[in-house]
């Protein structure tokens, strides 16, 4: 088949998915309800998903937020339509253009902006560019639906003055409909806040281990007492919650450390948050292991000024990646161990092995390229794929296949699916 005639049915098969995802929508009865921002919004919508499965059946998409993800979502996966009570979608962009057609789709009932920051700077240059992108998702919204809205971020508030629609606001603002007040955490002591409503105060405790996670529980929560949640049911659904894989997530190991893993996204603006949370908590030593920063405007200098930060908040520094060199740590610092430059996930997994402390606390923080989880996967099980870069974008736990060596991933995905079709076979036998 020529290259042309392939592009035409690839054109056509897509084409034929969003019908089919279109027709799909039409049928669905269920509160629709969409989760945007440039972060948190993954949290958000498991923990949204969370607390609404104790009060009705509930089908949760999250992290596979693109257009083909949706479509999939919609034709696919959700079936039953009839029983379902709630449908949350995280809906990303990464470029002007690239969240419309996902909104024009979800038509949601409910949607909900977390906050407006400088994301993929390649492709969005300005703030007003992503708040633009961001709006499309409100300005989907069906007859008789809402939007909610960060009260303390002017970006998305400022989407309130756009839309007919009802607006409910979260955040520290007075003027906030769902205002967040006494948030604290100090590692090992988790995220404890209060959030002031129309039906009083609601003390919450969490299982995140830095306050900034304050943001989209108070978002997830103010959803589901919009939508009707009791609020001793949503106090105790937010209990129980986990946070997500790589995103702050807290791994404990026996005999050796604990680790906070927060390697899934590293646009600028989250790298204070998670050095943040590192000077308050009170466990001891300290050690800050940083890879990949991205999503940031502006020249490189950004990793030394990140060292001079994490340098105050520390007992030891490392760097790891391309950019392990740019931390301008002094030699002083390198001779007495202070600071290390190393560049494979597998140097540092080494090299923690080798000095590490009972019960010390390690941050890993990077962009996912490096994958810098399986530092910590490392300890619990005999990881095997240490190539420096593989190119998927799902975590190590996603994937599934780090006790597997790299150049072996293909052979052992294939020999699984074929695996699973014969037993699909010998069950249609046995039938």
């Amino acid at each position: 088949m020529n290259a042309g005639l392939r592009k035409v049915r690839e054109d056509l098969r897509r084409r034929f998915d969003v019908y089919r995802a279109k027709r799909a929508r039409s049928k669905i009865n269920a509160t629709v309800i969409g989760v945007t921002g440039s972060s948190g919004k993954s949290t958000v919508t498991e923990l949204l998903g969370h607390i609404l499965a104790s009060h009705g059946s509930v089908h949760t998409q999250v992290l596979a937020n693109t257009m083909n993800a949706l479509v999939r979502m919609l034709y696919k996966r959700i079936k039953n339509t009839t029983e379902l009570d709630y449908v949350i979608f995280e809906a990303g962009a990464s470029g002007p253009g690239t969240l419309k057609p996902m909104a024009d789709m979800l038509k949601p009932h409910v949607a909900i902006v977390t906050m407006v920051r400088l994301e993929h700077f390649s492709a969005f240059k300005t703030l007003e560019n992503v708040a633009r992108e961001k709006r499309a998702l409100v300005d989907a919204l069906e007859p008789g639906g809402f939007a909610i809205l960060n009260a303390d971020d002017p970006h998305v508030i400022g989407m309130a003055s756009a839309t007919a629609h009802r607006v409910v606001t979260f955040g520290v603002s007075e003027q906030a409909d769902y205002r967040v007040t006494n948030v604290n955490a100090a590692y090992p002591d988790k995220l404890t806040l209060a959030i002031h409503w129309r039906g009083g105060v609601l003390e919450l405790k969490t299982a995140f281990p830095a306050e900034h996670f304050w943001l989209p529980t108070a978002a997830a929560v103010c959803a589901a007492l919009e939508l009707g949640v009791p609020p001793e049911k949503v106090a105790a659904r937010v209990t129980t919650f986990q946070p997500l894989a790589n995103r702050c997530q807290v791994l404990v190991t026996e005999g050796g450390p604990q680790f906070i893993v927060d390697a899934a996204k590293s646009p600028w603006h989250s790298v204070d948050l998670a050095f943040d949370l590192m000077a308050k908590a009170t466990t001891k030593p300290k050690r800050i292991v940083l890879g990949q920063i991205s999503d940031y405007a502006g020249s490189t200098r950004k990793y030394r000024y990140a060292y001079r930060t994490a340098r105050e908040i520390a007992d030891q520094v490392i760097y790891v990646g391309d950019n392990a060199h740019r931390s301008g740590a002094g030699q002083e610092d390198r001779d007495s161990g202070r600071f290390h430059e190393l560049r494979t996930p597998k140097e540092v997994s080494e090299h923690i092995k080798r000095t590490a402390v009972d019960g010390e606390l390690i941050l890993l923080k990077s962009s996912s390229r490096l994958h810098l989880e399986r530092v910590a996967l490392a300890w619990t099980h005999d990881v095997k794929c240490w190539v420096p870069v593989c190119g998927k974008r799902e975590g190590c736990d996603t994937c599934g296949l780090y006790e597997v060596p790299f150049e072996e991933h293909r052979d052992h995905v294939r020999q699984r699916r074929h695996a699973r079709r014969w037993r699909r076979f010998r069950r249609l036998l046995g039938a």
